[in-house]
């Protein structure tokens, strides 16, 4: 199975700088081409061009290594049959084919055309064009790469990594993913898990605070002056760190959420897909967090996790399992963390009644609302506080639920009402 390891580029002399940004340059002179190329015959309705087509037209014509630019026809390509199928499948998404003319596109090699040398990296650009050489020590089983401008130069190294065994589980389970908590994990067999996402919310938080007084500051400078530049490098790096720090605790969240269903022997797992919470109005303060919730590489970490522990998951709708009771079926619009029934009663944490919803849409049985459930955080953070990353109550009315310890975990036999 393969994953993409990502190498940030700091310290690059201004020439090697220069030269990785020309590149770029190049390759959206190559996808532009592309893109010409098909909208004429598109708008003169003529058979579309296919690969050798495109290939043949671009041959020879850019200072790039002829595999780069087969890779980036190959990409457009791509592209051009995903927007056919869902041009197709929503025409309510009104997906247009590629026309906006690109200035920087992304440098691809195959994993043949990737030398490594005593701990340096080098990357040809053709013939009689001298080779880019970054001075990284790649891992053993590395193959293709990309070079990715994410405020600031990344190298994102395709990487072999080894699969889990084959899996024997039978158990099913459904995931609710949530802004406020990551993910909400039920089994058919009474197990239950909650991983926060607070600390991901507060650092999307502060960065979009901190680019507000450096828009500010910026917005007195002249565009391009020297003072300008200095904010923008500043941007720059506060973007990267943020995104950093975002990404190590995402990935933290969606490990703890597999290792759960590896040890309670998941085999199948229902992501439910929250699409359509963004199109309602609620004010600006709430838009902005949904505009920054960022539930598809959620799907795609879990997607990507499962699947190297045999886990077999598909997605589809959740639209209104977190509005109806699981136990008498009652339909109302929840407020606060806490689901009470006006009908039955009955009281349980809003994401777990959601995740236990999704087993009737997933796997057609009801399943009954668990008695417990484990609290995780992803990691810990360096600023602590009192309020940050705790449940607001337990499973009932009667009972509240205690501050669940950074240490709380499946493996010592500790659930959700343990502190």
């Amino acid at each position: 199975m393969k994953t993409v390891t990502i190498y940030q580029l700091n310290h690059l002399s201004p020439a090697l700088f220069q030269r990785l940004k020309t590149s770029q340059m190049e390759a959206a002179q190559v996808w532009n081409c592309c893109m010409q190329m098909h909208k004429a015959v598109r708008l003169a309705h003529l058979p579309w061009p296919g690969r050798d087509e495109l290939q043949k037209a671009t041959k020879g014509r850019f200072a790039l290594q002829s595999q780069s630019v087969q890779m980036i026809v190959a990409a457009f390509l791509a592209t051009i049959d995903i927007t056919r199928q869902l041009r197709q499948t929503h025409p309510q998404m009104k997906m247009k084919y590629p026309w906006r003319t690109k200035r920087f596109y992304p440098v691809k090699w195959p994993a043949q055309a990737v030398s490594k040398e005593n701990g340096r990296v080098v990357l040809p650009m053709g013939r009689g064009r001298p080779s880019l050489v970054l001075p990284l020590e790649l891992p053993e089983h590395s193959g293709a790469c990309s070079l990715v401008w994410n405020n600031g130069f990344e190298l994102h190294i395709c990487v072999e990594i080894p699969q889990a065994e084959q899996a024997s589980g039978t158990v099913e389970a459904t995931i609710d993913l949530g802004e406020i908590h990551l993910a909400a994990v039920t089994t058919n067999t009474g197990q239950a898990l909650i991983v926060t996402g607070r600390g991901i919310r507060s650092l999307k938080h502060l960065r979009s605070k901190q680019l507000g007084k450096m828009a500010k500051k910026q917005s007195r400078c002249q565009k391009s002056s020297r003072r300008w530049k200095k904010v923008q490098r500043a941007k720059h790096k506060q973007c990267r760190r943020a995104e950093r720090r975002i990404r190590d605790l995402r990935h933290k969240a969606t490990r703890k959420v597999i290792d759960f269903c590896v040890h309670h022997q998941v085999g199948t797992l229902f992501l439910g897909n929250p699409h359509g919470v963004r199109n309602k109005n609620n004010g600006r303060h709430h838009n902005q967090r949904m505009a920054l919730w960022e539930y598809g590489k959620d799907r795609a970490y879990l997607t990507h996790k499962a699947k190297a522990a045999h886990i077999m998951s598909f997605t589809g709708s959740e639209r209104g399992t977190s509005s109806q009771c699981p136990r008498c079926g009652h339909t109302h619009k929840p407020k606060g963390r806490q689901w009470a029934c006006r009908a039955c009663q009955f009281s349980g944490h809003r994401d777990l009644v959601g995740s236990i919803n999704m087993h009737r849409l997933a796997f057609g049985e009801q399943v009954n609302f668990p008695r417990s459930f484990t609290y995780l955080r992803p990691g810990l953070s360096r600023s602590r506080s009192s309020r940050a990353d705790t449940p607001q109550r337990c499973l009932s009315k009667e009972l509240a639920q205690p501050r669940i310890a950074d240490t709380v975990s499946w493996e010592t036999g500790q659930t959700g009402n343990v502190a």
